[in-house]
């Protein structure tokens, strides 16, 4: 292939892109945001209004159908639902996927404002709100203590306005506490006795409550501000104010009114049960588990912000804050401890995916084989690191799930080329020449190959619906890690085998490309003792899982997986391939010289084909043209696919009878699998229903006991068919029909999501 070919010639600066590759991949993925939900926009937006006292039909005939009416007209809404209960209208206006939700938003609010004017004049002003993640809390600070709830509500607003310093933090919501208030309770007869109004005190204290401003005046060289200092600073000063002066006798706003410095009504209330607390990693029944009285730190982070980072400063700053004495502190809801569970979990499955892949490999292909097809793991997700950073993508846990899905797809494409490679070059060809030709000849397989697999998750991005934005991030990662994987078999792959590719010739090992891999090897020892040590500073342990692991894979190969292996390919492979050449000769073999030997042969079969293109034929035509032109097709149709499916079941029941001895050994695997699949059911928390297990183990004793009727009864070759291709065929379709049938009788319904508990 011409990519191959370049890559080849250049093959210097193939290295020194992988390096790069590797470090910037490497880079990417320590500085990607991680968070935990995808960046989408929700396509709802809500109006709440208020009417305190109205009935539900009232509600809805005054404010929610006016509101209707008004913004029904704009374009790009799929449904509009509303609920009108006691006192509240709650409408909500879902928008297309397409539709950006900034100006859904304003469209929305403009309607709202035209239709204002029709509603009742008592009724609040609506309220306009939009869903976003960003919204919800990342997590939860609880502040309790033994002190008073006023002093603790100062604590959290000083707390609120050092955590909101975090450049990765949007806003902190305080919910709980008691805040100070001034409340002056008027006493009514006082207030008519002086012939006054509640405007009036009102009036007072806000006039008195003012700096005013007095000018400016000059003395030498100096110019000072004057200003008169008006507000007041203890609530007792307001008992000295003058509310009026009829005939030069002032009235005071003691004289009509007490004034008392309380608290506001509270309008949060926030409560936390411990259960059990943690202490040194451990898990601890709290003796005496009561709700306790504390003040909720709602924190929420910017959208594309790093969630572990943030709530790592936020813990800082929880650290080291000067708290009063006797405080108490707890952390709930961390959304960051589920993505750092989920970044640990992709971490470790890399490493595991890769030590057992390569321990697989090195079974089968050899050390040197093993770990040039091992280094596409890696090389892959590193690539794909970079496209994601480069793109803007964050690490969600769509992503991450996505990247362990695709980890055992990654080295196909490598196994095939380098072990092509490896065959040209044990032809004789050099090094090179190897590289080139052996990736040219399967190069446009390994491509199809990986477009076949690309465009079954392809349609999976043009999922319609907020669903589709949330789990296209799905199809999208598989994508780029896949191309990213036929990248690094078609460029990289080939330099570093046409590097490292050694065989032996009559037990001399091949040294003509020695010489050239030395500086290469030693170069990979380098930047793999680099890359250990880069890892050991952000995770020691994994440095050392990765270290002790490479000691045991060395180990396991030498003294376990190449004895094996080498067993393998001289007794275990030829068995193998005879085994399958028995197979092939046994399915060539057919018997025409019987009465009716096509008819025989082919009669189900091609009853129930020509059914079924009568049946998509009449599909067609009843939608194209008429219902009942359709049926002219569908119903002939219909009865040559039914009797086609009756033949082809009793073709295989056919097969199973002449089987014999092989049909029984063959009921027996099966009810071990299918037995020992229904135990493991039974060790988790819902075991198969008793008519799913029952179904299930029907299958084995109906092949059973035709194995069984065959070796006592038959003695013939065959029955009806003589062709053993028509019996391969028929077999499978038969397994087919098996399986829609098991799933018609035995499904336990449908869900979009499992039903887990938190």
């Amino acid at each position: 292939m011409r990519i191959t070919d370049i890559a080849t010639k250049h093959r210097t600066s193939v290295v020194v892109m992988t390096v790069i590759l590797a470090v910037g991949g490497l880079y990417s993925y320590i500085v990607l945001p991680k968070e935990s939900n995808p960046s989408i926009e929700v396509p709802y937006i809500n109006v709440t209004t208020f009417y305190l006292g109205a009935s539900p039909d009232d509600v809805a005939e005054l404010i929610t159908k006016e509101i209707e009416q008004e913004i029904k007209g704009i374009t790009g809404i799929k449904e509009i639902r509303s609920t009108s209960t006691e006192g509240l209208s709650s409408i909500v206006v879902e928008f297309h996927p397409d539709v950006p939700i900034d100006e859904a938003e304003q469209e929305v609010r403009d309607q709202v404002d035209a239709a204002k004017p029709d509603l009742p004049t008592d009724a609040e002003d609506p309220v306009i709100t939009e869903i976003d993640f960003s919204e919800f809390p990342i997590m939860t600070v609880n502040l309790a203590a033994n002190y008073s709830l006023t002093r603790l509500k100062e604590l959290a607003e000083d707390l609120k306005d050092e955590i909101e310093s975090v450049p990765g933090i949007l806003e902190v919501d305080v919910v709980g506490g008691l805040e100070r208030e001034v409340q002056v309770d008027v006493n009514l007869n006082s207030l008519l006795g002086y012939g006054l109004s509640f405007t009036d005190i009102a009036d007072a204290i806000r006039d008195e409550n003012s700096n005013i401003p007095g000018g400016s005046f000059d003395l030498g060289e100096q110019n000072y501000l004057v200003r008169v200092e008006g507000r007041f600073e203890r609530p007792e000063e307001i008992e000295k104010f003058v509310v009026a002066a009829p005939n030069g006798v002032p009235i005071y706003v003691k004289d009509l009114a007490e004034v008392k410095f309380g608290f506001k009504e509270r309008e949060s209330y926030a409560r936390l049960k411990l259960i059990q607390i943690e202490e040194d990693g451990v898990l601890r029944q709290v003796e005496d588990p009561v709700y306790r009285q504390v003040i909720s730190l709602n924190v929420k982070k910017r959208t594309g912000e790093n969630i572990i980072e943030t709530a790592a400063a936020t813990q800082n700053i929880l650290d080291t804050y000067p708290m009063p004495q006797g405080t108490f502190v707890l952390i709930t809801g961390d959304q960051s401890e589920m993505v750092e569970d989920l970044v640990n979990d992709l971490e470790n499955n890399i490493i595991a995916g890769m030590i057992f892949v390569v321990l697989v490999l090195l079974l089968f292909l050899g050390v040197r084989n093993a770990l040039l097809v091992g280094l596409a793991i890696p090389m892959s997700m590193m690539v794909s690191f970079l496209l994601l950073l480069v793109t803007g993508y964050t690490l969600n846990f769509i992503i991450l799930f996505s990247l362990i899905i695709a980890l055992g797809m990654l080295v196909d494409n490598a196994i095939v080329i380098v072990e092509n490679i490896y065959r040209y070059r044990e032809d004789g060809y050099s090094a090179w020449d190897a590289a080139r030709n052996g990736t040219s000849e399967v190069g446009a397989a390994v491509v199809a190959s990986t477009a076949t697999t690309v465009a079954v998750f392809a349609p999976m991005m043009f999922w319609p619906g907020m669903i589709g934005e949330f789990m296209g991030f799905m199809p999208l990662t598989l994508i780029v890690t896949l191309s990213s994987s036929l990248f690094v078999a078609l460029v990289i792959n080939p330099v570093i085998t046409g590097y490292l590719v050694r065989v032996e010739n009559n037990g001399k090992e091949d040294t003509g490309v020695r010489r050239g891999s030395v500086w290469l090897k030693r170069l990979g020892i380098a930047f793999a003792a680099v890359l250990l040590g880069l890892i050991a500073l952000v995770n020691p342990i994994m440095s050392v899982v990765l270290a002790v692991s490479a000691v045991f894979v060395w180990a396991l190969y030498g003294y376990i997986l190449r004895p094996l292996g080498d067993r393998f390919v001289v007794t275990g492979l030829p068995r193998l391939i005879g085994r399958y050449r028995e197979f092939l000769e046994w399915m060539l073999v057919r018997n025409y010289n019987v009465r009716a030997a096509m008819l025989r042969n082919t009669g189900a079969l091609t009853s129930f084909s020509l059914g079924v293109i009568l049946l998509l034929l009449g599909a067609v035509l009843g939608v194209a043209v008429d219902t009942i032109a359709g049926l002219a097709l569908i119903l002939p149709g219909a009865a040559l696919a039914g009797l086609g499916v009756i033949f082809i079941i009793l073709h295989a029941l056919e097969s199973l009878y002449i089987g014999g001895r092989n049909s029984i050994k063959a009921a027996i695997g099966m009810a071990l699998v299918i037995g020992g699949l229904i135990g493991l059911t039974y060790l988790g928390e819902e075991p198969m229903a008793a008519l799913s297990a029952g179904v299930l183990l029907a299958i084995p004793a109906v092949i059973g006991a035709l194995g069984i009727l065959g070796a006592l009864f038959n003695r013939r070759d065959y029955l009806i068919l003589t062709d053993n291709r028509a019996r391969l065929l028929t077999g499978t379709l038969s397994v087919l029909f098996t399986v829609v049938g098991i799933f018609a009788f035995t499904s336990a319904g449908v869900a979009f999501f499992p039903e887990t508990d938190p």
